[in-house]
């Protein structure tokens, strides 16, 4: 049955108030707007961004919400004026990367101050411009990078956050150079594509920092070359990285979004040129601080937003890089549950995974039935 011009009523995941679980509920979604794309979501990732937001900690949190930021799947339907993307097969990658459209993104509604997604009478914020946790969605076209339809979606879908972000922060932000040495704190799988970033630009010395061990053996796969455990020092880290280097890492990354260690990680710099990026997003309020003197002596603090990439332009390439096996995704699968255990998919998040949903659709204008299961990814 021919949907376009009309609401869809499909699954999603909504999260009704923060701090609570998310609730497979069916809700209604409009058919997009002028610039909009309605898009049928085949894979999604989990992200910790998307638990920040659900706790409560993050400022911009609105509720009720359907959260998801990292996904995958074909267009169903375009809005007025859309000429780029086109209904059908080809896949598409759904990116966080709006920039754009910044501030109606952070009020949670599309660029006109309106919803698409409505449940029980009530109308749903949107997240990230994505609100990839539902069956379908609708986003503006620039959220939307066409990619090579044999791509496999349940595995590209991650490059819409995650990986990019840690990849393009080793390349893009900081620039490693070929020969340097660089710290990762942090080896969840934004870490780990830090990690490969570094590998891939010819780092010599890459040092994995977390205090997990079991998470060693897993960076090693990446390229990291050394690893230390805060926890087996009394020294403070940044101490024993600067004792460990003769004086300091070129470069560190803080992939965690603790004010604390994002001042550790650029104190583990050398003096003159070492440069620490933050990726880790820290909560409500928090504030970074350190002493002018770390500074002044030559050190560069930077931040960095989707890895520096621009969604449109880059997202297909990753993806060529990846089906061309340059760039390591599958590497960071564990396992599967069902989409009804999406909480449990958080769980295992917090414990040390990563979680990817995959999303197969069989829809039409009154109702959608979905067979869907959830991978869990390396975090």
């Amino acid at each position: 049955m021919d949907t376009t011009g009309k609401v869809i009523k499909c699954k999603a995941a909504v999260a009704w108030e923060a701090g609570k679980p998310l609730s497979i509920e069916e809700v209604e979604v409009a058919p997009p707007k002028a610039h909009e794309v309605r898009v049928k979501i085949h894979a999604t990732g989990v992200c910790h961004t998307d638990a920040y937001t659900l706790s409560g900690s993050d400022p911009e949190g609105l509720f009720p919400v359907i959260l998801g930021h990292e996904g995958a799947g074909t267009v169903e339907s375009v809005g007025e004026g859309v000429t780029k993307i086109e209904p059908g097969i080809n896949p598409e990658i759904l990116s966080c990367n709006v920039i754009f459209f910044r501030v109606t993104q952070g009020q949670g509604l599309m660029p006109d101050k309106t919803s698409r997604f409505t449940c029980k009478g009530k109308q749903l914020f949107h997240f990230m411009g994505t609100s990839t946790f539902s069956e379908y969605t609708v986003v503006a076209e620039i959220s939307l990078a066409k990619v090579d339809e044999n791509a496999p979606l349940d595995k590209v879908c991650l490059l819409g956050c995650g990986i990019s972000t840690g990849y393009g922060a080793a390349i893009n932000t900081a620039k490693v150079e070929a020969g340097s040495t660089c710290a990762v704190f942090g080896l969840g799988a934004v870490g780990l594509a830090v990690i490969m970033g570094c590998k891939s630009v010819g780092a010599t010395r890459i040092i994995g920092i977390d205090i997990n061990p079991d998470k060693f053996e897993i960076a090693k796969k990446f390229g990291a070359t050394e690893f230390v455990n805060p926890k087996d020092h009394s020294k403070p880290i940044q101490e024993v990285l600067v004792e460990l280097t003769d004086g300091g890492v070129d470069y560190s990354f803080e992939c965690i979004g603790n004010v604390g260690i994002m001042r550790a990680a650029l104190e583990a710099c050398h003096k003159g040129w070492g440069t620490s990026v933050i990726i880790g997003v820290a909560g409500a309020g928090q504030e970074i601080s350190t002493r002018p003197f770390q500074l002044v002596t030559g050190r560069t603090w930077k931040g960095t937003a989707f890895g520096g990439w621009k969604s449109l332009e880059s997202v297909p390439k990753l993806v060529n890089d990846y089906m061309n096996k340059k760039l390591m995704v599958d590497e960071f699968v564990t396992h599967t549950l069902p989409f009804a255990q999406i909480n449990e998919a958080f769980d295992l998040m917090h414990a040390g995974k990563r979680c990817l949903l995959n999303l197969i659709c069989f829809c039409n204008v009154d109702s959608c039935f979905a067979d869907v299961s959830m991978k869990i990814w390396i975090m």
